[in-house]
């Protein structure tokens, strides 16, 4: 895992462990694409739907789960018709964090949290502990390693369906094994 990424991680009042697996189930641990440098995302058609009634459909209207290519060119297409909806409706950085979020993160505005987000990777995980210190059912998941419950509150009940459809192993189960992962090396330095 990236050491900037630890080291913000180290004013945070959350286990290093279960962050990390948090952030590497998320994203892989990265926030920004490596080929193109741009922050990641995951537009999400249903929500700019929601957002944007009345918007003609397009290139947003088809989007699926993609390449970041593919997930600009439907944002874009989005963003054209509406960006404040565009950019409500789009997950961004390393923790994948809606922007219709903007505002229990403490940002007057969605853009005011894409342009914190595009500063680096430190502030994208600020805003990873701001969004669980926000939800107390989150944290409190997080610190009783409830991985299920953990998925149910940042993904949603459908997480296991989701995961069936693109043959992925299911987030509570990513989350298990990726702390269990973390906690051993987190043993390990401690020995050494």
């Amino acid at each position: 895992m990236d050491n900037r990424i630890i080291k913000a991680l180290g004013q945070a009042d959350h286990e290093l462990a279960s962050m990390l697996a948090f952030i590497e189930v998320e994203t892989g641990g990265r926030g920004f694409d490596t080929k193109t440098g741009k922050i990641l995302i995951q537009f999400e058609p249903s929500w700019f739907r929601k957002k944007a009634p009345y918007a003609p459909s397009g290139k947003w209207s088809v989007n699926r789960v993609d390449v970041q290519a593919r997930e600009w060119e439907a944002f874009n297409d989005a963003f054209k018709l509406n960006p404040i909806a565009a950019m409500e409706s789009t997950s961004i950085g390393l923790a994948q964090i809606m922007g219709f979020h903007y505002k229990r993160l403490g940002y007057a505005s969605v853009g005011e949290m894409w342009d914190d987000a595009k500063t680096g990777i430190e502030a994208q995980v600020r805003q990873l502990v701001k969004f669980i210190d926000t939800d107390a059912g989150l944290a409190d998941a997080l610190r009783k390693h409830d991985w299920a419950r953990v998925a149910r509150l940042y993904n949603g009940a459908g997480y296991k369906t989701i995961a069936r459809k693109y043959m992925r192993v299911p987030y509570d189960e990513a989350m298990r094994n990726t702390y269990i992962k973390y906690r051993k090396e987190s043993e390990n330095d401690r020995e050494d």
